[in-house]
Order: C-alpha cells, then structure tokens, then sequence
C-alpha cells in the first residue's frame, strides 16, 4: 500500500534517491524488493508517479511485454502498400503533422503507376474544381489528393458521393490531408484508411534529408571555399531552428514553422552574396547575420525574445571561425571538408544517432521537459476518451466524488469581500496612493472569483441532488470535477493551472496576501505569482517612485533589479525604495547564493527558486549593463506575450549569449 511504501522510502531515502537519480531508473533495480512484487503495469505507475519523464520508455516496454514488440517500435510509411490495399470507394485519409507532407510521395507513386494525379488545395472558391476533379475521375479513373482542413463542408458532399454514386472507376483513388480538426466529419474518418507520417527527428537524420535533396553541380555552383562550409553551416542551423521546437517554451515561446523554403532563400542569398563578394574584404559577416535572423529565418518570428535566440545563433555560429579547423557547433558536430555529396553522406552517418540537447544549445535536463510534456499530452488524450457516463457496480458514483469535492470546496471558500469593508480600509490605507489603486483592482477581480466559484458549487450540488436542471455548464463541471480538470467558467475569470486541486491552492493563497494586505496594512515583501496583473504592480511601484522623486517623469523611469542574497523568511522590513518580490523560479539555469550569478542547473532539477528580488526604478541616464542576462518574467510555464510580465538584469560570469541559447527565464508558477 502507499502508507507501507511511503515509510519505506523514508527508511532507505539514500537507496531511493539513487535509484531516482539514475538516467534510466525503469530498466534498473527497484529498491526494498519492489523490483520482484511489482509486475510490468504496475511499475509503469510508479515510474509514472517517481519519474513523468520516463513514463513512455517505460510504457513501450509494458506494450511490447503486453502484446508484442513489434507494436512498441516506429513505423516507416510506405504509401505504395497503403495505396494497394486501398479501394475505389473509401477515401485515404493523411493526418497532417508538423514538417511533415506525404503530397510529394503521393505524386511519385502515381507517376511510377503511370496513374494521372491532381492536387487541389481547397479554400474558398475551389469546390467548383473540386466537384469538376472527382466527376472525371470517377468516370474515367485517377487519382484526386485534396488538401480540405480550410473547407470542411465539402466533405460531406464526399461522403454523399462516396456512398450514393452508382459506378465508381476501379482506378479512381481519393487521397485527403487534412491537419487535426474536432469539427472533421466522423462519417468519413470511419469510412476512411488512415495514415500519419511524422517528420525525422533528430540531427542526423534531418542533415541527411537536406543533403538528399542537393546534387552535385549545387555542390559545385560557386568555386569560392566559403561556399561549402556556410551551406554545411545553414543546413545545420536548419535542423537546429526545427528540432528545439519538442523541447516547448524552452526551445521557442512560439512553435514556428520553420520550412524549407527558408532554407532554399537562405542559401540562394548566400550564394549571391559570394558571387558578388569583394575578395579584399571577404564576407560581411554583419549582412550574412541580418539576412539570417531577421529576414530569412528571422521573418517568421514574432516574439521579441525569439527574436534575440535566432540572432544568437547567427552571432555564435557565422563569423569567419566557422572556417577553422577548430570550429564545433558543439563537440563531435563539426563542419566536415568535403568535396561531394557521398562524403557529407557519409560524414553525417558518423554523427551521434540521439543527440543531447546540448547539441541545440540546451541543458541536458531539457530532455526531462519534453518527455514530460509528451507523456502528459498522451496521458490527457487517453483520458479525454474515456466513457464519461456513471458506471454502476459497488464504486462510488461520479455524481457522489463531485459532490463531495463541491462541500469540501464550499467549505474552505473564503468570505466575499463587502464593499462597504473594501472601501473603508483602502481610504484607512490611503484610497489615492497607485499601490493602493492597483490593490482596489485586484481585490475587484478575486471577488468576481470567489463568487463564480461559490455560484458553480451551490448549483452543482442543487444539480446532483435533482433539485435543478443540469445545465451545459454544471455537466461541463461535472466532468472537470471529475477528471481534476478546472471548469471552463472558472478558467474565464481566473488563472491558469495544471490541476483542480493545485488551482484552488493558488485560490485560498492569493486570497489571504490581498486579506493581509487589506486588513494588517502593507507587507514588507509580495509575491508576485499571487496578482491577475502583475505588470499594473511593477507600474504602481514606478509611480510611486516617480512621484518620491522631484522632476522625474514617469516616461524616462525605467526598472532596475537587484537579486538580494535573502529569502522571503529573512525580510523583516520594507526596502527604502521599490519593492521585495519573493516567489519566483529560474528555468534553464540555477542561481549562485553566494556569488549572485547564474550557474548551470543541477541534474534533474528544472526549476530552481529564486531569492528575493529587489525591484526599483530609476531615472534612465545610462544604457543597461551588456555583460548582465536580460531575464524575462514570465507568468506559467507557457510563454507568450499574454503571460510575459518584464525583463530582469541577472550576473554572469559566462557570455550572456550562452544563457540567451539555453533558453533561461523567470517564471512565477511552475505548473
């Protein structure tokens, strides 16, 4: 039982944490005889629990132990089998993913056929060429492949026709792409032969695609020596600017399409730029770096601060080091001397076959976030089939667990805020002062919460026990209950969090810091994560630093930071100046207490908090420090411009551009 495990794990904690801090602990010994006790889905749920990141490693083996190992290993699309053991009236239906488009391989299998094949992507206008496309080859014989998540009306014309029409041509073959849609008629994926294909992964197999597709008199196109190097170098960055999309918010904020017609521009522009180059000066590496990150690639991005990593990657990578033979965009990924396209094959198979992302600029411990987060994205899609109706038998009903919940809810519920009260304290506290405004704001919102929360529980217990209908927002409730989830009209009005239980936490902990702050006055430190605005926060502390300050302008005042060596417990009284903010969590880096400066994060250990930060403002006469990190503040883990909050100076011994590449941040909620 979990009381018996638990008491184990404190007896033998030092067994444990090795065995939890081993790279794979789901092929080694489980300590305390559970490796024997344990059979194979067993122990899938406690790597599930001890190690998310190992839950699908661990979830291949109890498949392959279950029903076979074939099932556990990757498929290679073969569209020539597919296709012969498809048929003239149903559909072949391709499910589009990222990097990924089996249009070409369709087209190739029809010309080895010598079948006609015709694309059509649909969008608005092309169901008249649609219709006219598929008369003919159901008539005549042929292939149509149409491209339909932009016109999903039209298939249901499919489906009519599919079924209705009287002679199809054996020949005539319907192929779909169509990305991911919750609105794709079911009818047709249930009538239908489906298929995905997902894109390489990985340096080594990304570099061989690239070189695939370049032939030798591309090779040979411009005789400068640059030439070959800087197209190795392109290629590489291609690969690169793609793959640290797996790794989330640590990779790019913003999950960018990079395509090969970046590629394709990039190298044409670089091929331009010798052809034209002034051999005295050589490359000018500022031009070569600007088309880069800001035109080719850099056209594409959005977000300020992927912005900056694409520049990094530029600086670090294009310069005239890039021709030494000690160049390494990292070690054992160099730039081969080759002279045709066989021996950069045969380079790229001596690469390693997994890469660690360290090869991406990324700490090692950016693998845990992404087999995290793909496990959870597979575990919520497991979950969100699951039959949702009440299950008889001698368990407890869903209708009784939610019920349960909604009473313990309703009974921690905090008190509503009166008015009345609100108004009274803010003019004790000084009604005018922009600390005081913001906090009126603040305490506005929590009560439209804490209202929602108690009219939702109220009402879904009315429903539970028959006494009112049960309407699309209580059964929306329900299910969320149910399933630990946040109900959709609570997430409206409030925040975002991984789970029911930890939402509510936060609920009853931002309550009680606007409580204090209300009834016992000004704390001498606030925690940041606890505001719907925190920007509106750091703007009230400039304005009252402003106005402290005879002939300062809000307008020229800037945010100036300085990590302190205290926790939140140390702090007994205000700064002179500015504010305390206690309660934040560097990602892709840990923090040096004594030293005050970034180092690289411990093994394992993803977030690490941060001491209390002094936040001031001061009238800006100087530029900012360039050997500091400019840290952005983010709200949760997902980072966005919605949940970006400011940007924070932090010491570095090392190049900042080094922290810029691994992706570091600020966050004030880790869930």
């Amino acid at each position: 039982t979990q009381s018996t495990w638990g008491s184990q794990v404190e007896q033998n904690e030092k067994q444990w944490k090795a065995w939890f801090d081993k790279e794979a602990p789901e092929e080694d010994v489980i300590p305390d005889g559970y490796n024997q006790a344990l059979d194979t889905f067993r122990r899938l749920l406690m790597i599930r629990s001890w190690c998310p990141d190992r839950t699908l490693a661990m979830a291949k083996s109890y498949i392959a132990e279950s029903i076979g190992e074939r099932y556990a290993e990757g498929v290679i699309l073969d569209i020539e089998q597919i296709w012969s053991e498809s048929d003239a009236r149903f559909p072949i239906v391709g499910l589009l993913s990222m990097g990924s488009d089996p249009t070409t391989a369709i087209e190739q299998l029809a010309k080895k056929q010598l079948i006609e094949c015709r694309a059509i992507s649909m969008g608005q206008g092309q169901e008249v060429h649609a219709r006219k496309l598929l008369q003919n080859f159901t008539t005549n014989g042929g292939w149509g492949l149409l491209h339909c998540h932009l016109s999903l009306k039209f298939l249901e014309e499919i489906i009519t026709m599919m079924t209705e029409q009287d002679v199809i041509h054996e020949n005539f073959r319907l192929w779909i792409t169509t990305e991911p849609h919750p609105k794709f008629p079911i009818t047709l994926l249930q009538m239908s032969i489906k298929f995905t294909n997902e894109p390489p992964q990985g340096i080594r197999p990304s570099l061989r695609r690239t070189y695939v597709g370049l032939s030798q008199d591309f090779l040979e196109i411009s005789n400068m020596p640059q030439w070959k190097p800087m197209l190795y170098g392109i290629a590489f960055m291609h690969t690169t600017v793609q793959e640290r999309r797996k790794f989330g918010p640590l990779g790019w904020n913003i999950p960018y399409e990079f395509n090969q017609s970046d590629f394709n521009a990039t190298v044409q522009f670089i091929q331009n730029h010798l052809d034209d180059m002034d051999l005295k000066k050589g490359v000018s590496w500022n031009t070569v770096r600007y088309m880069i990150g800001e035109i080719q690639y850099g056209g594409r991005v959005t977000d300020d601060f992927d912005k900056r990593l694409l520049n990094t990657f530029a600086k670090v990578w294009f310069s005239e080091q890039m021709f030494q033979p000690t160049f390494k965009f990292y070690k054992n990924y160099t730039i081969p001397k080759c002279i045709n396209v066989q021996q950069y094959m045969e380079h790229i198979t001596t690469l390693p076959p997994v890469d660690t992302p360290e090869a991406f600029g990324l700490h090692p411990n950016a693998d845990i976030t992404y087999q995290s987060n793909t496990a959870k994205d597979i575990l919520d899609t497991i979950l969100s089939i699951q039959p949702k109706e009440s299950a008889g038998g001698a368990g407890e009903t869903r209708e009784s667990v939610v019920d349960r919940m909604a009473k313990d809810m309703l009974a921690k519920l905090p008190a509503d805020y009166l008015p009345f009260e609100v108004k009274q304290q803010l003019s004790k506290l000084g009604a005018l002062q922009p600390m005081n405004i913001f906090l009126r704001q603040e305490v506005d919102r929590m009560q439209r919460v804490i209202s929602t929360v108690r009219t939702t529980l109220v009402d879904l217990q009315l429903a539970i026990e028959g006494t009112i209908v049960m309407n699309e927002n209580l059964r929306d409730a329900l299910d969320a209950f149910y399933d630990a989830r946040i109900p959709s009209t609570w997430g409206k009005v409030s925040w975002e969090s991984s789970t029911i239980g930890f939402w509510f936490t936060e609920l009853l902990e931002r309550n009680s810091q606007f409580h204090a702050w209300l009834f016992t006055g000004r704390p001498n430190s606030f925690w940041m994560t606890g505001f719907f605005n925190p920007q509106g926060f750091l703007t009230a502390m400039k304005q009252e630093v402003t106005r402290a300050h005879k002939g300062w302008a809000l307008d020229t005042v800037v945010l100036r930071n300085e990590v302190t060596k205290m926790m939140k417990d140390d702090i007994s009284q205000p700064p002179a100046e500015g504010v305390y903010v206690y309660g934040l969590f560097l990602e892709g880096a840990s923090w040096d207490r004594r030293g005050s400066k970034l180092i690289e994060p411990k093994p394992k250990v993803l977030f690490e908090p941060l001491p209390v930060i002094h936040m001031f403002a001061i009238n800006a006469t100087t530029l900012r420090d360039a050997r500091m990190y400019e840290c952005p503040i983010y709200k949760k883990p997902r980072r966005t411009d919605l949940t970006y909050i400011a940007a924070v100076d932090l010491r570095t011994t090392q190049s900042p551009d080094h922290w810029v590449l691994r992706g570091v941040a600020l966050l004030c909620d880790t869930k």
